[in-house]
């Protein structure tokens, strides 16, 4: 609030940042957590996403609503079964965002 400078460690200490990469290599980790991204359960992921932004709209009912009806779809999805096909057979999960 005061302008103040943040070191990096500390932003990640406190929590504001999820980690920290040496100077040159921001594009490198961002690329690699987009591929990981890419690679996991895009539909799962992109309602998460909508959950998070609805939340400020919405009253503390009203988001347990929501959030039951969306873990509904989520878990009738081919990405919910896949991933609990892959883990029971021990082997990494193949998302294809159904």
């Amino acid at each position: 609030m005061l302008g103040e400078k943040l070191p990096a460690e500390k932003a990640l200490a406190w929590g504001l940042i999820n980690r920290v990469v040496d100077d040159g290599a921001a594009l490198a980790e961002a690329m690699k957590v987009a591929r990981e991204l890419a690679a996991g359960p895009t539909k799962a992921l992109a309602l998460m996403r909508g959950l998070y932004w609805d939340s400020t709209e919405n009253g503390f009912e009203d988001q347990l609503d929501l959030e039951y009806r969306t873990q509904r779809i989520a878990g009738a999805s081919a990405d919910f079964r896949e991933g609990v096909a892959a883990f029971l057979e021990k082997r990494p999960a193949r998302f294809s965002g159904d």
